[in-house]
């Protein structure tokens, strides 16, 4: 548990309301799977960089890159800061969406 979290009785946060809401945000961003692991490397510098200056409450796990999007997976007090982590990156942000539940294969156990 993250000490002060806002959410800590929230029943909507992913796991349970012991921590904060995880989001997936979802980047269009044309023909960014041709990218040169240099310009990756400046994307996340960019973003760290943000993220320093945003504070604890959020934290970037990880991302996926595909041909035409990046997929985010975010820790984030609300979608407000998400947003405005994008805007001061300069990132797109087309699409955020707060994860409700996380399954796996051991789900169907």
């Amino acid at each position: 548990m993250i000490a002060g979290c806002p959410c800590q009785a929230r029943p909507d946060c992913s796991s349970g309301g012991n921590a904060l809401p995880k989001f997936v945000i979802e980047r269009e961003i044309p023909k960014i799977g041709d990218s040169t692991p240099e310009t990756l490397k400046a994307i996340s510098q960019t973003s760290c960089g943000v993220l320093r200056k945003l504070g604890p409450e959020i934290q970037w796990l990880e991302s996926y890159v595909t041909d035409d999007k990046i997929y985010c997976i975010y820790i984030a007090p609300d979608e407000a800061t998400v947003r405005q982590h994008a805007e001061m990156g300069g990132f797109p942000a087309n699409r955020i969406s707060h994860v409700r539940r996380i399954i796996d294969p051991s789900t169907s156990e």
